[in-house]
């Protein structure tokens, strides 16, 4: 990329120290909804001895790929426009086991004091017309830097394993032509979308079911014994006793 001769070596520092600080406060941001998003999978581990989530990515726009957005959007481009305007700087996927996890992780993070819910839309309930479904959400969660506080804008989407499937796939035919997807293909697409929806439904009716036998086949368990990380611990007769009437 050249450089205009007008811009001196210090001009230069600054703007790129400018768009350093810049993206690192999305990286920060990002990194902030990656931990609380370990904490609630650990702490739904424990709690229900199930993990809701299948796995978890994440992705900052490159310099280019915002002022591109910028330009096609008719934005200023300024540092406080592209704050302002470009809410999914930073992007955080969340591929879940079921559709019911989806809902219950999006409720958990919108419940979190310091995240602010600035827009939520939901393509599960009503997909795109090409058949793409996801949850998507815009949260702002506050960045504690050296100087100062930053509000940042982070995308959030949470989808099902089979929905992350076929979005990828749809993302590669999409560009392989160039964005003008022949007719044929797009109704084989859609009819692949219902496919899958057909199955999360089924695969959440099994899990359910499977739930319901293993809860009826189960045993009372008396022992005092739980376990976080593989560590064993002990529940102290005591605290039994502060909860609980042992007598009758």
């Amino acid at each position: 990329m050249e450089i205009t001769p007008n811009i001196d070596s210090k001009q230069l520092k600054s703007i790129k120290t400018e768009l350093a600080r810049f993206m690192m406060s999305y990286k920060f941001a990002m990194d902030e909804i990656n931990t609380k998003i370990d904490i609630l999978k650990q702490e739904f581990h424990y709690v229900h001895d199930y993990n809701p989530i299948e796995h978890v990515k994440s992705r900052l726009k490159t310099p280019e790929s915002i002022v591109k957005k910028v330009y096609r959007k008719g934005y200023e481009l300024s540092l406080p426009s592209i704050k302002e305007n470009i809410q999914d700087i930073a992007g955080v996927r969340i591929i879940c086991s079921f559709m019911s996890d989806i809902y219950e992780l999006s409720e958990m993070l919108q419940n979190q004091k310091d995240i602010k819910v600035i827009k939520c839309k939901d393509y599960i309930k009503d997909p795109k017309p090409n058949g793409y479904k996801s949850l998507h959400l815009i949260l702002q969660i506050p960045i504690f830097m050296s100087d100062r506080v930053e509000d940042i804008y982070v995308e959030v989407q949470i989808r099902t394993i089979a929905m992350d499937f076929w979005a990828s796939l749809e993302h590669k035919i999409y560009y392989k032509y160039d964005k003008e997807v022949p007719l044929k293909l797009s109704v084989e697409l859609k009819e692949a979308a219902n496919a899958v929806s057909e199955l999360d439904e089924k695969m959440e009716k099994i899990q359910k079911e499977a739930s319901r036998l293993k809860e009826a086949a189960a045993s009372v368990d008396n022992s005092q014994e739980f376990l976080i990380n593989n560590e064993r611990f002990y529940l102290p007769y005591n605290f039994l006793t502060q909860h609980f009437d042992l007598s009758k």
